[in-house]
């Protein structure tokens, strides 16, 4: 059985009923006069137009040129004999060594920064001794 609500005659999911005006009203007459421009084009506007076309075509152009770059198939030319365990092996070595050189990098900080406090304190006489 279906549980009722009230009020309420949409049922979910869907959208309620739009409250549309009965008619809209006319636009006033046009009383003031507008400026006139004329229908054809100074020599100045139209050189401008045609340079923002340019500039406007040239840059679709690069947007189509990097969007086809993007695009295009990297070559990667297949190993022979590759099995998807090599291949994922060689994707996982590939992360292994990116890590390997983060900790290399971060443990060797640490040591020099240990390294010169223990220089300072030995230099200055700072210290429990």
């Amino acid at each position: 059985m279906a549980k009722r609500s009230r009020g309420h005659t949409s049922r979910p999911g869907q959208r309620p009923p739009l409250q549309r005006q009965a008619t809209r009203p006319s636009a006033p007459p046009a009383t003031a006069t507008a400026p006139v421009r004329p229908d054809t084009l100074t020599d100045e506007e139209e050189a401008r137009a045609a340079q923002l076309e340019a500039a406007i075509v040239a840059e679709e152009r690069e947007a189509e040129a990097v969007s086809q770059k993007a695009k295009a198939p990297r070559k990667v030319e297949p190993a022979v004999r590759a099995s998807t365990l090599e291949v994922s092996a060689a994707d996982e070595y590939a992360y292994v060594a990116r890590d390997v050189r983060r900790i290399a990098i971060v443990g060797g900080s640490l040591v020099a920064i240990l390294f010169g406090l223990w220089a300072i304190v030995s230099v200055t006489g700072i210290g429990p001794f």
